[in-house]
């Protein structure tokens, strides 16, 4: 690749007929620090714009985001494909961040944080914070806000850039896993190619979140429905404890509430039944203490009580949901349906 300004092939694509943050985003993008790029809207329905680096390829009917960005990729032009979603816009650092890691040979892929954007609705802040959070996020709360640099081998496409040829070589997107493309993608490009995926804190962008309380609770369930189908069937990246959490939370759940029933009172006075229902309180209620933790790190980084307190029952709504999707994803998916 050439070391110099390598082309840039920004991919955005878009299935809204009216979409209030596409301008927002081909605007912020015309503003990159980095000069060398083009950009490639793929979007189910033309849409009338004016941009002179902009290329659009429209289809008057609904295609699916992987796709999408696959016809966008067999347009570019440039050395690197910078995907981003519809609904996110870049600092003007973005490209300047992504490009020289691309400058060594074993980097197929390069993410950055997607981070709510400032201003918006209350709404959009809590799911943001349910997201970014600790508790919310676990060990990924990176992909929500700046964090340390470092190799990442799973990495969603709102923020992610791939050497134009490993993509190719890997067959691009899968359409038949979405959603969750991406992850296959990121495993095809770790695994298959035995390449590497960088994490840059400075490339990022920012991203608008699902409001609360039902948009979040569908989105959430959407990634809790491909996890766990991916755990059962790309265990590489997926096969893990941490996103088993949430569906223990579930099952424990309800179990504590069935054995407190006075339906069943033999079940009572059995010394394993007892056991159990001790060993739930004192997870719950480290969970909840816990909970309350993550709530104080909202308070410190929002500086909103509101927005604090209202980060415990969304997390913990958010995490049962998810729970449950999971499980279906993980036990009764035979296929994932666009």
């Amino acid at each position: 690749m050439n070391q110099i300004l390598p082309l840039v092939s920004v991919i955005v694509i878009d299935y809204k007929k009216k979409n209030p943050y596409l301008i927002e985003c081909l605007e912020a993008i015309e503003k990159q620090t980095y000069k060398n790029f083009e950009i490639i809207l793929v979007c189910d329905f033309h849409v009338d714009l004016d941009y002179p680096k902009l290329r659009q390829k429209s289809y008057g009917h609904y295609v699916g985001p992987a796709e999408k960005r696959d016809a966008g990729a067999k347009m570019a032009k440039g050395e690197i494909l910078a995907f981003i979603d519809d609904d996110a816009f870049p600092c003007e650092g973005w490209l300047a961040g992504l490009v020289p890691h691309f400058q060594k040979a074993k980097v197929a892929g390069v993410g950055g944080p997607g981070v709510t954007p400032p201003g918006v609705s209350w709404q959009e802040e809590a799911s943001g914070w349910a997201s970014a959070s600790p508790v919310g996020a676990g060990p990924y709360t990176y992909r929500f806000l700046p964090g340390k640099k470092q190799y990442v081998d799973d990495y969603p496409s709102m923020n992610l850039a791939v050497r134009r040829f490993d993509f190719m070589k890997v067959g691009g997107y899968d359409s038949n896993f979405w959603p969750g493309e991406d992850t296959k993608l990121c495993l095809d490009l770790t695994h298959k190619l035995n390449k590497q995926i960088i994490y840059e804190p400075k490339a990022i962008v920012f991203h608008h979140r699902r409001p609360i309380l039902l948009p979040h609770l569908r989105q959430n369930g959407n990634f809790g429905l491909h996890r766990g189908f991916f755990a059962r069937i790309l265990p590489e990246t997926s096969l893990r404890l941490i996103y088993f959490l949430p569906s223990l939370l579930l099952l424990g759940s309800i179990f504590m509430v069935i054995s407190s029933f006075p339906l069943v009172p033999i079940t009572k006075n059995l010394a394993p039944i007892t056991l159990l229902r001790s060993i739930g309180f004192y997870s719950f209620s480290l969970y909840f203490f816990v909970l309350f933790l993550n709530s104080l790190w909202v308070l410190n980084k929002s500086k909103n009580v509101f927005q604090s307190l209202l980060s415990i029952p969304v997390i913990f709504i958010t995490h049962l949901w998810y729970g449950v999707r999971f499980l279906q994803g993980f036990l009764f998916t035979a296929k994932l349906i666009q």
